[in-house]
């Protein structure tokens, strides 16, 4: 950083307190931030309050059991995320084999599936009646009991749906990680007589380990939070004990108590991850850069390479359309009846709704925390980032308990005083549905802002202000243009993020307002997985586009 920026930024931090036109800044940053604490202090509160009965019975019956089946859960996920997904960035960056420049774009494709859209498609073709069982019994013969064959609603199958559409997470960091390493380690490690393997393993590897770190917890925290594939194979999760709870046992202490043993698992990885992102430091003694040059491979090393980057883009994105568009001429949904362009419509304002308040937000804390550096911006940036790391059940329970007491009780204060209903204000509005959103994808949203506004030189805020431009000014008339295409993505991401997400739409939605990703779940849990598709198939068509987006930024920071 240059002195002229080390000058500006404490005079803009001590302008932006002074100026009139700079408290907006504070007082929206402080409200957002409230706004994302709020549901894990309603949780908490809520578990506490609760009593011990319930939480005597959650120990004794489910606790443990949703315990280790979280657990499994995530280790499989995390193993088979960290070895798919930097075997497959290792190829694409550090090898040249025929179609390596299609790998390194198409591998980022499943990350626009949800993996309950991946359950569908599969338990369809895999399932005992599935055309695959089913040529296997005409072909051979046997019985339903004659043979064996790999039950796809099981732990292990939801690990899978979830190993399928979150590897691109491990993959994206571990590569660009990859790209920026220096060459002088790894050849200096060749000189002294060790092998392609054993350099990677003791030199490429641990200096991708931050990296990589975050990739896997990114996906830990996104496999914690799953409901749609853990609920439709039948697996028992905290995330679908939160649901049962809620709705099937009217429990919401036993809901609260079970959603503040997942927020405190949760939290855990967001510090974890935290933790290893600030030790994310490394220091080329060397002074220069030199780029790692790709190894040529031979033909045979080349077709294994093809097949270890192909399986992943096959399974987790190809092989899932085919079926899905088979399944989908063989429904009775259409898609311009009125009733599902009610879905689409819905699922539309909810998410472009979400999207602009969302972005709205990370650019208020952005702005504010880069004018008014201290303890507040901090504190309002870093709780505003926690919400990614809280699964939408959680965020669900936590902003339904307070705001169904506070619309009883005023429900009851207008009947006791003046003989009239006001019925559920807010509860009963999409508008906290809108919240919880906010508070679950505002740290996307923030990161992406928070990318682009750092090419923004302080001298430039420092130039405006001379000039006489209050904070809003600075941000309309220099930020917002300079940052168009960051704010488009922040966008984009989140929008896409509203129209896959289910847990907290399955819990807060208004009553007959229903969405695609809702409908989808409602004709899959009814065995109509034909149906299913339909849905399924519109949520991945509009989570193509920031695939695509995450693509061009792939290829064009290719190198070598």
């Amino acid at each position: 950083m240059t002195d002229s920026a080390l000058s500006t930024r404490p005079s803009a931090s001590v302008r932006v307190r002074q100026h009139p036109g700079g408290h907006w800044l504070a007082r929206v940053a402080v409200c957002v931030a409230v706004v994302c604490a709020l549901p894990m202090i309603a949780v908490a509160i809520a578990a506490f309050t609760g009593g011990t009965d319930t939480v005597r019975h959650l120990a004794e019956t489910v606790l443990s059991r949703y315990a280790l089946t979280t657990l499994g859960l995530v280790i499989m996920v995390s193993a088979g995320t960290f070895a798919v997904g930097v075997g497959a960035a290792w190829l694409v960056t550090m090898t040249r084999f025929p179609g390596v420049r299609f790998f390194e774009i198409a591998l980022v494709l499943p990350l626009a599936f949800p993996a309950y859209v991946l359950a569908y498609a599969y338990t369809h073709v895999l399932d005992h009646p599935g055309i695959v069982q089913t040529v296997l019994r005409d072909v051979t013969g046997w019985g339903p009991r004659d043979y064996w064959f790999p039950e796809i609603r099981s732990l292990g199958g939801a690990a899978a749906m979830l190993v399928l559409v979150l590897y691109p997470y491990v993959y994206l960091l571990a590569r660009a990680a990859f790209l920026q390493q220096s060459a002088t380690t790894f050849l200096a490690a060749r000189a002294l007589g060790s092998s392609a393997w054993s350099a990677f393993f003791r030199i490429s590897l641990p200096l991708a380990r931050p990296a990589i770190a975050g990739g896997v917890l990114l996906a830990v925290m996104e496999t914690i939070a799953d409901f749609g594939t853990v609920a439709y194979f039948g697996v028992q999760t905290f995330a679908t004990g939160i649901y049962t709870s809620w709705f099937s046992m009217a429990d919401r202490a036993g809901a609260a108590q079970l959603a503040l043993c997942l927020l405190s698992f949760a939290l855990l990885l967001a510090m974890l991850e935290r933790a290893q992102r600030g030790r994310a430091q490394y220091h080329d003694p060397s002074r220069r850069q030199q780029p790692m040059e790709p190894a040529q491979l031979t033909q045979r090393q080349a077709a294994l390479a093809i097949l270890l980057c192909g399986v992943p883009v096959l399974l987790g994105a190809v092989l899932p359309v085919f079926i899905l568009f088979g399944m989908a001429v063989g429904s009775e949904q259409n898609l311009a009846s009125p009733r599902y362009i009610g879905f689409i419509l819905n699922s539309l304002t909810l998410a472009s709704i979400a999207a602009g308040i969302t972005v709205a937000a990370a650019v208020a804390i952005g702005f504010y925390h880069r004018l008014a550096p201290g303890r507040l911006s901090d504190a309002a940036a870093y709780v505003a980032r926690l919400g990614y790391a809280v699964p939408g059940g959680v965020i669900a329970v936590g902003l339904l308990v307070p705001f169904a007491a506070f619309d009883n009780a005023l429900d009851s204060f207008m009947r006791a005083t003046f003989d009239v209903s006001t019925g559920l204000l807010v509860t009963g509005s999409i508008w906290l549905l809108i919240a919880a959103y906010m508070v679950r994808f505002l740290a996307a949203a923030l990161g992406a802002y928070e990318g682009g506004q750092a090419m923004v030189p302080a001298n430039m805020d420092a130039a405006a202000r001379s000039l006489g431009q209050t904070p809003g000014g600075t941000l309309r008339r220099v930020h917002l243009p300079i940052l168009a295409p960051s704010l488009l993505t922040a966008l984009l991401i989140v929008f896409v993020d509203v129209m896959k997400e289910l847990p907290a739409t399955l819990i807060m939605r208004p009553f007959n307002y229903d969405t695609l990703a809702v409908q989808a779940y409602r004709l899959a849990s009814d065995e109509r997985l034909e149906g299913a598709a339909v849905p399924s198939l519109v949520i991945v068509a509009i989570g193509l586009l920031p695939v695509i987006l995450i693509c061009r930024q792939v290829g064009r920071h290719r190198t070598g």
